[in-house]
């Protein structure tokens, strides 16, 4: 196909009208959302790996987050809230395995008791239900969990987020969405007619769209489309840890986050199964597949370090990330911090559990992009950061990039 041949370009000459690179939670959330909103509209999600979910949205602790922690106004607020109530009912219509029971965050140093207090008005505000809690309280709930003061939030639960994207996927096969996996997307040519995207095996995809749901890859997509993204994924991978003694911990236990990172601080989590999972810390990763200390992929780290951004954050929060590294590693320096929440916990209590990696956009001047951020380009919408709670807010995510990438099709 030629540029110049503009609209007269057949809508039979495309592969398909709506093309998602990405079978994440998001990726697969939006290609659910196209086939609901518009019937008909052909959709294609192409993924690299051979299956869904296998990286941000299948290694997290599966929580169903209330939107407690976010600007009032701001996307996460908004798509947290919404989300976490349609999570709950998606997974009861398909069901996935999920429970609602609550969670307490965890006060256990007097410098932390304004930060917990600016919580609940920002809980208020956002509209979520907060109970705050003085010391006997909390062992009402937590009979192990020791603090100066909490607040319970009844709305947080825990799913199976990778049950969940396997339904999206099934769900938009059965409306004639086509998924496809082991696919992945090596260039993109973007033209005035439409999209023509080349994958690792040689096959071409012409799309009158583009999505890039990308995740850790997403400034890449973005790159390959012909856009500066202005930004760059900065890994950061989450170490866990599986309690031996999960009956010491009823539920979810978090302790009182630092509103200048966007990482919620060690925490416990009783999942689906019975098991409490413990983390995650935040460290850097030397590949965006980092899962591991040994993970290394020197081009990735190149680039990472290329970006003065990096820099920039490891100046300004270095002492924060010292923290951080001696936790990982160092076991006994993990348990201790886990101790001010649960200080029956021994070194030996805790067993290794599977990492996971965020996708952290990062601006040029080292500012940790806080909300999602989604852009619009020509025939192409690229959603550059989604970390948590994006599974939690994945159907209303999933709804505005659809909204976006049925727009670019109205546009002609």
């Amino acid at each position: 196909m030629d540029g110049k041949r503009g609209a007269r370009v057949a809508r039979a000459e495309f592969d398909c009208d709506v093309l998602v690179i990405g079978g994440g939670i998001v990726g697969l959330s939006t290609a659910y959302a196209v086939t609901r909103a518009a019937p008909g509209t052909r959709v294609t999600v192409l993924e690299k790996e051979p299956g869904p979910a296998r990286h941000q949205t299948g290694r997290n602790s599966g929580v169903i987050h209330s939107g407690i922690y976010y600007r009032p106004g701001s996307l996460k607020a908004r798509y947290a809230t919404a989300g976490s109530a349609e999570m709950v009912k998606f997974c009861a219509e398909h069901g996935i395995a999920h429970r609602v029971g609550g969670k307490l965050i965890v006060a256990t140093r007097r410098d932390e008791l304004p930060r917990l207090h600016a919580l609940v008005q920002r809980g208020r505000e956002n509209g979520i239900p907060v109970r705050e809690l003085g010391p006997a309280q909390i062992t009402e709930y937590e009979p192990r969990v020791r603090g100066l003061a909490a607040i319970r939030v009844s709305t947080t639960g825990v799913c199976d987020f990778t049950a969940v994207a396997r339904q999206l996927a099934e769900s938009a096969g059965a409306a004639g969405a086509a998924v496809r996996y082991g696919a992945e997307v090596t260039a993109v040519d973007r033209r005035a007619w439409g999209v023509a995207v080349r994958t690792a095996a040689g096959e071409t995809v012409r799309a009158r769209a583009l999505v890039n749901c990308a995740g850790l890859y997403a400034d890449r997509v973005a790159r390959l489309a012909g856009d500066d993204p202005g930004m760059r994924i900065v890994p950061f991978r989450g170490e866990y840890y599986e309690l031996a003694r999960p009956e010491l911990v009823r539920g979810l236990v978090y302790p009182v986050p630092d509103p200048a990172f966007p990482f919620l601080g060690v925490h416990l989590t009783r999942s689906v199964d019975g098991g409490v999972h413990v983390g995650p810390n935040a460290v850097p990763a030397a590949a965006r597949e980092g899962y591991t200390w040994s993970a290394v992929r020197p081009a990735e780290l190149a680039g990472t370090l290329a970006w003065p951004g990096s820099w920039r954050i490891a100046a300004r929060h270095w002492r924060y990330g010292a923290g951080e590294l001696r936790r990982s590693l160092s076991k006994h320096a993990f348990a201790t911090a886990v101790r001010r929440l649960l200080p029956a916990v021994t070194d030996a209590d805790l067993r290794p559990a599977a990492a996971g990696v965020r996708a952290q956009a990062v601006l040029r001047d080292g500012t940790l992009v806080d909300d999602f951020l989604i852009r619009r380009a020509p025939r192409t919408v690229h959603v550059l950061n989604a970390p948590s709670p994006a599974a939690t807010a994945s159907l209303p995510i999933g709804r505005e990039v659809a909204g976006r990438a049925l727009a670019v099709l109205a546009e002609g």
